[in-house]
């Protein structure tokens, strides 16, 4: 059954120029597990007959039972190429075998983090869009990511059986489908292109779009049709292939190419002639069971039949004779190993992404020249539950060096920095297996280029680390991956049985490594709280909580909750001023809202702590209107040393200043943490200190009297410039036919939403409806709307920005006023927001 055997699959591993790592992604429901399937079924793991159906990479009950991918799962796959097939190869190879690994990614917004996670570890992406649905927003995100990421993109369009049986397209109808799916592919594309990847953009006429119907198993790039009619015609197959797409006309009256319509009946497209008629003629011929002209095309074609298929009928022989004549996997696998580089291309310019130290070090250069022989540089990008309960694989990809069974690595944990111990471990792998779906198949060692899974590592590993030999002292570590979404919406767990409380707590640890994104912590009141990226997300963590990780044992769960910020909505209305507790030490302060854009930048790590200071000062001067020298005088960002909110300098000749900065920055840590409100995080907000005034005595002028000082002042500063909640906001996207639009409005009035694009789709009855909802009103939103609209309506939800609740929060009455004392009530505070003249001070 199994065309490969695990020594042939090591053996090309060696082969750097022979590999390539490709992840598939798109929007939820446009096919990637299904057109997975093909590619395995040609590698042999599962039948042909069964491609479309099985969903090898759907590993999980729950994936099966909602038809939808929720961990991304990888699978290694062997294949050799004929020498025909290669002669066109321009780049370099060592003999015709390839391995693929392969990693199928979910296409639901809230498993985004597991999208990042498997773009991190490839070098490709195979990007599925519906011919129909075209690009939606989960499919824009994911290129986002797999293009920040330095991923190259290839295109399958997905489902063109449904322009053939469903729509009953006519060519020219099929043709401007297809190229409106490529251009706003391209769109997308074009809008976060890097230069260093050069144009990524996709063409079919070069041979970077695939047309696939991955349910029946069949596809066709146009290098398929341009090979077919060359050797026919004895033309020069590239030359073939540009006029299959685009505007070149044949007209068959009088032989001719043209690149405008003639106007005649027999002019037509190259694409729609030479191309769709075809596969539209054979499978109308199955359809409609004429077998008496069927079997002298198919002859033509050179398909042969086994003589058991040709008794099926209708949809089942349409199914045999498309995968036979033009087989979705070879398609898929040419435009693979032609477009997609191999890992000895791409770590040259994905390395200036990847690694966190200086370029011209010794680990970037066996980065970028993808080195067997350098030193070990393993990024372990998530965590995999093994079948024995409690314990994980660490899956990841090898840089550069290799990884073998009882090799002792140093690891790096993300909060590891260079020449401290903190965060660090030295421990040796048990075992180094390669992942193929469902199994593992254990192997001795595993050079660079490759993906890996390694046992033995998981109590050392929360999320995902850096790997390095045991004797690397200088390696620094590679990036942490930034996640698209973010976790915003909380739920408290209890146990039932009060015995249970150790196996909720090692259930929780579990929780936190199985999934790059979800985040246990413990509140101040003794909760247990789980964070996730939305409603979905958190109903499948809490599943694998409570039946994987803590063997079935029960817990009451909380309703939702959903992170608010604090913010500031104009300039203090006067400097404040705290003292210390000894009276000897006053410090002034004022706060005032950041410019437009600037949280954001800080977010995207634009501007901030990691930013060299030069271009810092020049990015705030030129794009936000800073004073240069104001620039130049930030002390920190916060909270956890990154956040965006800042403290800046503002003094004139002040002495001691600098012998104070520590206190200051630790007070305003616990203070951007927790605001003044509801104890929630900060958010866009700048501290200006106006002045100081310092007791001489350095005794007197310690950590204890300054840091709780700059807390109260810091809060006295937000309390007198008009303090403002923010709230999370979703962007929505929901497709609908027209005549439930009406239904779609009236929920997201009611949820406080508000619609600010409608577009009609064109080639379809449907609507897309773009709209803004509050994370606060999504609960059972989706319920809502699939009652006002007989269930024709699919929303999908990712987390946008942060909205202003526009009430004072401070006066009585008013609906912010009125969260704010649920917040607090719901985290044991008392409900009253504590006033100024507690944080301030009078001369």
């Amino acid at each position: 059954m199994v065309k490969f055997t695990v020594d042939q699959l090591r053996r090309i591993m060696d082969r750097k120029h022979n590999i390539r790592n490709m992840s598939v992604i798109a929007h939820v429901d446009h096919g990637k597990s299904t057109l997975t399937d093909s590619l395995v079924a040609a590698a042999g793991i599962i039948a042909q007959e069964v491609a479309g159906d099985v969903r090898m990479t759907d590993t999980r009950q729950d994936e099966a039972e909602r038809g939808i991918t929720i961990k991304s799962t990888g699978i290694s796959l062997y294949y050799e190429m004929s020498q025909g097939d290669l002669k066109n190869f321009k780049g370099e190879r060592e003999g015709n075998e390839f391995l693929i690994n392969l990693i199928d990614s979910p296409g639901h917004v809230d498993f985004s983090s597991e999208v990042t996670a498997a773009l991190r570890i490839t070098d490709g992406a195979l990007v599925v869009v519906d011919c129909v649905d075209g690009v939606c927003v989960q499919t824009e995100t994911v290129l986002r990511q797999a293009l920040g990421e330095r991923v190259k993109p290839v295109l399958a369009v997905n489902k063109v059986d449904r322009c053939f049986l469903e729509l009953n397209l006519d060519p020219e109808e099929a043709y401007l489908t297809f190229q409106r799916v490529v251009e706003s592919a391209n769109v997308t594309m074009a809008t976060y292109e890097d230069s260093i990847l050069g144009d990524i953009q996709v063409y079919p006429e070069k041979g970077t779009v695939a047309f696939c119907a991955g349910l029946h198993g069949w596809g066709f790039t146009l290098t398929n049709f341009a090979k077919m009619y060359a050797s026919k015609f004895g033309i020069d197959e590239a030359k073939m292939m540009s006029r299959l797409w685009g505007a070149n006309f044949f007209d068959s009256a009088t032989k001719k190419w043209t690149n405008k319509h003639t106007g005649t009946a027999t002019c037509k497209r190259g694409f729609s002639m030479l191309c769709y008629e075809p596969i539209k003629h054979i499978i109308e011929l199955c359809m409609s069971d004429k077998r008496d002209e069927l079997w002298p095309k198919l002859q033509k074609l050179g398909v042969n039949m086994k003589s058991g298929e040709k008794d099926l009928t209708e949809k089942a022989l349409m199914k045999r004779v498309m995968q036979s004549w033009l087989p979705a996997s070879s398609a898929l696998l040419e435009m693979m190993i032609y477009h997609l580089p191999s890992p000895a291309n791409a770590q040259q310019y994905r390395v200036q992404n990847l690694y966190n130290g200086p370029l011209d070090d010794p680990y970037a250069s066996a980065i970028r020249n993808c080195d067997p022989e350098g030193p070990l540089m393993l990024y372990v990008s998530k965590m995999i539950p093994a079948s024995d309960r409690g314990r994980f694989y660490a899956f990841g990809r090898v840089f550069s060096g290799r990884v073998s069974t009882g090799l002792k690595v140093r690891i790096m944990g993300p909060n590891y920095v260079p020449g401290d111990k903190k965060d660090l471990y030295v421990k040796s792998v048990q075992r180094t297996v390669i992942w193929m779906g469902k199994k593992q198949e254990t192997v001795e060692d595993v050079p660079c280029g490759n993906t890996v899974a390694m046992v033995g590592l998981d109590q050392f590993i929360t999320k995902n680390a850096t790997l390095t030999n045991e004797k690397e002292v200088d390696a620094h570590p590679i990036r942490a991956m930034k996640f698209s979404v973010s976790p915003v919406v909380s739920v408290a767990v209890t146990c039932r049985v009060p015995s249970d409380l150790p196996k909720l707590q090692e259930g929780l640890k579990r929780l936190a490594k199985s999934d790059p994104m979800v985040v246990c912590t413990m509140s101040e009141t003794g909760e247990h709280i789980i964070s996730a990226a939305g409603e979905l997300h958190l109903e499948i963590c809490l599943k694998d909580l409570q039946v994987d990780f803590m063997n079935g044992a029960e817990v009451s769960i909380s309703d939702p909750t959903v992170s608010f910020c604090e913010t500031v909505f104009e300039r203090s209305c006067r400097t404040v001023m705290s003292k210390s507790p000894n009276k000897h030490n006053r410090l002034y302060m004022e706060a005032r809202p950041m410019e437009d854009g600037l949280a954001k930048a800080i977010d995207d790590e634009k501007i901030g702590p990691g930013v060299d200071p030069k271009n810092r000062s020049k990015i705030l001067s030129e794009e936000f209107g800073w004073d240069k020298d104001l620039a130049k005088k930030i002390w920190c960002f916060g909270p956890e040393g990154k956040g965006p909110n800042m403290v800046v300098d503002t003094c004139k000749g002040v002495q001691y200043l600098s012998e104070i900065k520590d206190s200051v920055v630790a007070g305003f840590e616990l203070a951007s943490k927790a605001g003044p409100m509801a104890d929630e995080k900060m958010r866009g907000v700048c501290f200006e200190i106006c002045d100081v005034v310092l007791h001489t005595d350095a005794i007197h002028r310690g950590g204890g009297q300054i840091i709780p000082t700059a807390r109260r002042v810091f809060y006295a500063a937000t309390l007198t410039a008009k303090p403002r909640l923010l709230e999370p906001v979703y962007l929505v996207e929901i497709q609908a036919p027209e005549q439930v639009l009406g239904g779609i409005y009236s929920v997201l009035n009611q949820k406080r939403g508000h619609v600010f694009e409608e577009i009609r789709r064109p080639g379809t009855p449907l609507y897309n409806v773009k709209a803004y909802l509050p994370v606060v009103e999504s609960f059972k939103f989706n319920e809502s709307l699939r009652a006002q609209t007989g269930g024709q309506a699919f929303p999908q939800l990712v987390f946008d920005h942060w909205d202003m609740v526009s009430s004072d929060p401070l006066e009585p009455g008013t609906p912010a006023a009125a969260r704010v004392a649920e917040i607090r009530r719901k985290k044991g505070l008392k409900e009253q927001i504590t006033p100024l003249s507690e944080f301030e001070d009078r001369l």
